[in-house]
């Protein structure tokens, strides 16, 4: 933990920290005929989520009279983001930069920056960004607050200060939550916290040299620092291609959505007999075996949340195949639902048993009344695993779950591949694919630490179909540290809708709130669920939970319908495993038109009004009602 004097709750004064990152702009990404990232001449930036973080860490600093020091790992043109941070506010900069820094995953990124704070002196505040756009990992900050031993608390979208206390509104992947945390903490922040921190290139030269100080590895410590100490590795990486048909449709537009409505019927798309040779690969599960006590181990962890029944049969359905390539067994840990009594022990062991699971461990808080916070299920697993040494360990990228398995790889020096779009074992090696780089490139990312930690991207992977016996129950407990209470806790709608949709309609910023009608009545017609760009979210447009994408979820949809949106790589990636896109769109240069089977060129309001009658018509013509899913 940072070393402190304790904190008075008259101090108005904070001394903030704020972790920046320096990110290629997702225009300038260009990929060589090898696949590979061109890496000379890309155009750098602060992270967008930084840009909040920044700012956010400037305006504490200037109300309470206190001080905002701005932190970045990386190479010399790294400097420019703390230029930037100075240039709108922040009193100095920490740029930790050497050639042993290189080659660091989170991890080793992580333990180099506690260190560098911890050298500073005590923090009240450490903020980071939710999110980076290269790698869309989330991993840092979680795992930071661990080697420190501090509250963590992601996507922060209000935030009070009352003496010691964080007043904090946190957004979540499908919900809201209100929470007071005792500081010192670390928070990642949200995108929609605060208009972000922007200098111009004449502002950030402005800077004077002496208000930024260069760290080197050997000011931190013995390490190991940068590729000799990080667990995970990158091997192959590739040019994210869909196999889509690109059929882009001209003349009227009455005729081309007759044409469309016909293409889609005989790709199955609107029937739900899907060509089985539409839409890119994707992953296929095995049929779970069982296994005999003797095989059982090594283990394929899976940790679950209750509330996320559609993840937890993707998650056991990979686990039961891993297990089967490793030779082991699928052991589930459940943790408590956030709302509402747990399931008892029978359903528990019959449910997730007949997905794969040969044992379940509850875990469980030791003292009754409070609920348990991810730090205090990332203690007990961590106290697990190092007991019981799990080959594999997967999680669902939630909220809770991505911080969970973060501290657990923190405190246990293990490798963590988070948001993983596939996962494999070759030659004895678990193999997870991840997408980078804004979604251009498809990375192959092994751990060499003897526990290997996966996070999935929901919808990412196929249901297995199972038929085991009832799974062995037993108990976990785990101490309640108290350094987060939680005041509200909201869901916004059914966090796992998307993933279970045939059909979803999706739209981007061109398609404007009060326009949404017309959309909902296609929805209908369809039996769609809505979902969203990144740029509708933060505009408050549509909840979180419908967001598609890179910093989204992943769905696999037997028709996705685009709409008003330009088929940005960030969103596409979310898609990618539909059986049918097809997308409406006035521009004919869009690239969503390069990435869907189906396009229509020509106004989306009159396109979608035109196919909302010919499928009613349809629908009325075949005496086929189906039940809106929209709600």
């Amino acid at each position: 933990m940072l070393e402190a004097d304790a904190l008075d709750d008259h101090r108005r004064a904070l001394r903030i920290a704020v972790l920046a990152k320096q990110v290629p702009v997702p225009d300038s990404l260009e990929l060589q005929p090898d696949g590979r990232l061109r890496r000379d001449g890309l155009v750098l930036e602060m992270n967008p989520y930084c840009r909040r973080a920044v700012a956010k860490g400037v305006a504490l600093a200037r109300s309470s009279e206190g001080s905002c020091t701005v932190f970045t790992l990386g190479p010399p043109p790294a400097e420019d983001v703390l230029r930037e941070a100075i240039a709108w506010g922040a009193g100095e900069g920490v740029h930790l930069c050497d050639a042993a820094f290189a080659g660091s995953d989170t991890l080793a990124t992580a333990r180099a920056l506690a260190a560098a704070l911890r050298r500073e002196g005590f923090f009240d505040l450490v903020l980071v960004g939710q999110d980076s756009v290269d790698g869309g990992t989330g991993q840092v900050g979680p795992e930071l607050a661990e080697l420190l031993d501090l509250p963590f608390a992601s996507g922060a979208r209000r935030m009070r200060v009352a003496g010691n206390a964080l007043h904090l509104g946190l957004e979540h992947e499908d919900g809201w939550e209100e929470i007071e945390v005792s500081m010192p903490a670390v928070v990642s922040v949200a995108e929609r916290l605060c208009a972000p921190c922007k200098a111009s290139a004449e502002a950030r030269a402005s800077v004077p040299p002496g208000r930024i100080r260069r760290v080197t590895a050997a000011r931190l410590g013995t390490g190991p620092w940068g590729e000799a100490g990080s667990p995970t590795k990158v091997g192959a990486t590739r040019a994210l291609h869909d196999r889509r048909e690109a059929t882009v449709l001209s003349g009227d537009l009455a005729s081309q959505v007759a044409t469309a409505l016909r293409m889609l019927e005989d790709r199955g798309a609107l029937s739900g007999q899907a060509d089985p040779q539409a839409g890119p690969p994707v992953e296929q599960a095995v049929v779970s075996t069982v296994m005999s006590p003797a095989h059982r181990w090594p283990a394929v962890a899976v940790l679950l949340q209750p509330d996320r029944p559609r993840a937890a049969a993707e998650l056991l359905g990979a686990a039961t195949r891993l297990a089967g390539q490793l030779q082991g067994g699928v052991l589930a840990l459940l943790v408590p639902p956030a709302v509402g009594p747990a399931s008892a022990d029978e359903e528990v062991a019959a449910s997730l048993g007949a997905l794969g699971a040969y044992e379940v461990v509850r875990i469980t808080a030791r003292q009754a009344g409070a609920p348990l916070a991810a730090e205090d299920v990332a203690a007990a697993l961590a106290r697990w695993a190092a007991a019981n040494h799990p080959k594999v360990l997967l999680a669902a990228s939630s909220t809770f779950s991505r911080e969970v398995v973060a501290r657990t790889a923190a405190a246990l020096g293990a490798g963590l591949i988070a948001d993983a779009v596939a996962v494999d074992v070759i030659d004895g090696t678990l193999v997870a694919r991840k997408s980078a780089f804004s979604g251009s490139l498809l990375a192959d990312v092994t751990c060499t630490s003897p526990v290997q930690l996966v996070t999935v991207r929901p919808g990412a992977l196929t249901q297995a179909p199972s038929a085991g016996p009832p799974a062995l129950v037993s108990y976990l407990g785990a101490d309640q540290r108290g350094r987060q209470q939680r005041r509200l806790l909201r869901q916004d709608g059914e966090c796992d809708a998307l993933d279970r949709a045939d059909v979803v309609v999706g739209i981007g910023r061109g398609v404007h709130p009060s326009e949404y009608a017309a959309v909902e009545a296609l929805s209908t017609v369809l039996g769609a669920q809505l979902a969203a760009t990144r740029k509708v979210t933060d505009q408050g447009w549509l909840p979180r939970y419908r967001q598609v994408g890179i910093t989204g979820r992943s769905i696999s949809p037997r028709l996705y319908v685009a709409l008003g949106l330009s088929g940005a790589a960030n969103h596409m990636l979310g898609v990618r495993a539909a059986g049918t896109i097809m997308a409406i769109n006035a521009d004919a240069s869009a690239p969503v038109f390069g990435l869907s089977d189906v396009g229509i060129l020509g106004d989306w309001r009159q396109a979608v009004a035109l196919l909302t009658d010919c499928l009613r018509a349809r629908t009325m013509a075949r005496g086929i009602g189906k039940a809106p899913t929209q709600g």
